[in-house]
């Protein structure tokens, strides 16, 4: 049974990773380490984390009801992907140890974070170049991302801003309205193959997951309020945050 100090501390890690993953992604670095510090196994505490931010993501997929109708041709193209890279990942996590992985975690989220802020220079040389926008290295780079969303999610939402980003050709509001929708169909995989084979904690899920909703849906009205450049800016400095303090654990 959990106290009820500990109930108030994974609802406020509920809001603060379901804000955060309505605005940049990265949520699960809160929720995640909120488990560990609770005393739960690596492994428990990355499916129940993943389990947690999966009604962030629809409570920030609402708040781009607009952006989702522009960006529709894309998601049904790479949903089908999304699904696939997640399915894989996830499968990894539950026969692979952990830590063979997350020992390169925070080089992905740095190196994410280095791909989105050199994204509107590589998006123009792409297109110089006359290079297929939105072709095959689209959907390979969605995979790996989807693979590495379905195996440990925190930085997905930066790592896929940098992605799309640099292969769609959208403005950054309808970027990240695509970046929620296809989180949620990773993080919906996820979840499914978490909640059938891996060990879930439900009442930890279920109290992060319920706060998570109205904390991504505060994520989203704080980008709606920001100019684009901004929101960039904001976006990389989430990255970095995520990567130095994965470094540093």
């Amino acid at each position: 049974m959990l106290s009820p100090w500990q109930l108030a501390v994974l609802a406020v890690a509920g809001v603060l990773a379901g804000a955060v993953n309505g605005v940049a992604g990265g949520g699960s670095l809160i929720s995640f380490p909120t488990l560990l510090a609770m005393g739960y196994p690596p492994v428990t505490a990355n499916v129940t984390s993943a389990v947690t931010t999966l009604p962030g993501y629809v409570g920030g997929l609402a708040g781009y009801r607009q952006e989702m109708v522009a960006v529709a041709p894309h998601t049904r193209r790479l949903a089908a992907v999304s699904v696939a890279g997640a399915a894989v990942g996830s499968m990894i996590l539950l026969i692979a140890p952990a830590e063979q992985f997350t020992s390169v975690v925070p080089v992905l989220v740095l190196a994410s974070v280095i791909a989105l802020a050199a994204q509107p220079m590589v998006a123009r040389r792409l297109s110089r170049a006359g290079t297929e926008v939105g072709g095959r290295g689209l959907l390979l780079a969605h995979f790996v991302v989807s693979v590495y969303g379905g195996y440990f999610a925190a930085g997905l939402g930066v790592m896929m801003l940098a992605i799309l980003g640099t292969f769609v050709s959208e403005d950054l509001h309808r970027l990240n309205a695509l970046k929620s929708a296809l989180s949620l169909i990773v993080g919906a995989v996820s979840a499914l193959c978490f909640a059938v084979f891996g060990p879930v904690q439900w009442t930890p899920a279920l109290v992060m997951s319920l706060a998570g909703i109205a904390g991504g849906r505060g994520g989203v009205t704080l980008a709606r309020h920001l100019p684009p450049h901004h929101l960039r800016r904001l976006i990389v400095g989430v990255g970095l945050v995520l990567s130095t303090a994965l470094f540093l654990r």
